[in-house]
């Protein structure tokens, strides 16, 4: 199993992202190669919370201009959408905020 800060990469701070705080769900970017699991355990350890759902989308790099060169691409990267059990503590990342 990876590192739990290997795995969480950051958190997703968008408006969307803002209403799914008010039904118990976080967003956050996380690593590409990481599955369900480790991304629960990673937020459990990390956070301190208690999980119900992990759900994840994958997200292709878009294709870019850069300078003078005719195509680039920008990077893919992964995404996941926390549902917390009742009763859990919010994250206080986002609390901050």
């Amino acid at each position: 199993m990876r590192d739990a800060r290997d795995v969480i990469i950051r958190p997703l701070i968008s408006e969307k992202s803002s209403d799914l705080m008010e039904t118990n769900k976080y967003t956050f970017v996380v690593s590409g190669r990481a599955n369900k699991i480790e991304i629960k355990h990673a937020l459990e350890e990390i956070f301190d919370v208690k999980v119900k759902a992990v759900n994840t989308a994958n997200f292709k790099g878009k294709k870019k201009r850069l300078g003078r060169y005719p195509e680039g691409k920008k990077p893919g990267w992964k995404k996941a959408v926390i549902t917390l059990a009742e009763g859990s503590k919010p994250i206080e990342l986002f609390e901050s905020r």
